[in-house]
């Protein structure tokens, strides 16, 4: 029993923008229906996922550290960073936007980076467990980077419902900068990652099936 041909094979290239199937015969390489450049692999695959992935680490330290907002209620101000914001949105009744502040910012990066770098690191020793996994903890990672970016709208929400209702003012901080600067890279970083490594030199599962046709079956005398 044959596999079926891969991509590669039939010299078909996924399209990054649209999803389109195309022909990568002849030139230019460019999507027919986006006219998205087109690319059998993506450059500098692991290079660029790593720099991307440093470049957040190093902004994560900060984005935690420094206050996101300024908030001023009757008078008196003070600096809060994300952390101190989650606690004091627990401690007045306001758990689900704790909670949600919390997982988009703190929780969804950590589980990002270390995801990354599982990915990474397999595939640079060439490791052959669990590719199948691997592939849909990229898909994971992938899907999450859509939800980076809550927190910094609940930020956004509560502003204007505080200035909405004249109970005092809210003031950006440097430290938001910064988070949003994580979130940029980390979605750089998964998607510069090209989940295809993951699969590259990956052993043909079929021949380790037994081939019925030409093999004899034991107790039966071939005719």
């Amino acid at each position: 029993m044959k596999r079926p041909p891969t991509a590669s094979e039939l010299n078909l290239c996924l399209c990054h923008s649209c999803g389109l199937a195309c022909d990568m015969t002849g030139e230019p390489h460019q999507c027919p229906r986006c006219d998205a450049p087109l690319h059998r692999r993506k450059t500098n695959s692991l290079t660029r996922t790593w720099a991307y992935m440093f470049a957040a680490l190093a902004f994560y330290v900060p984005a935690n550290l420094l206050p996101v907002m300024n908030t001023t209620l009757l008078g008196s101000g003070a600096d809060s960073t994300i952390m101190s914001g989650v606690l004091e949105f627990w401690e007045h009744g306001a758990w689900d936007i704790a909670v949600i502040i919390f997982v988009a910012s703190i929780a969804v990066p950590g589980v990002k980076f270390v995801a990354l770098t599982l990915l990474l690191v397999t595939v640079q020793r060439d490791s052959h467990w669990a590719r199948k996994e691997r592939s849909k903890l990229y898909r994971f990672v992938e899907l999450i980077g859509y939800w980076s970016m809550l927190d910094v709208l609940v930020v956004a929400l509560v502003a204007a419902l505080v200035k909405f209702q004249a109970l005092g003012d809210i003031e950006p901080r440097v430290g938001i900068l910064f988070f949003g600067l994580v979130v940029v890279f980390t979605m750089l970083s998964a998607m510069s990652f090209d989940p295809r490594l993951i699969w590259d030199n990956a052993p043909d599962e079929e021949t380790e099936k037994p081939r019925h046709s030409t093999e004899q079956v034991p107790g039966h005398q071939a005719t």
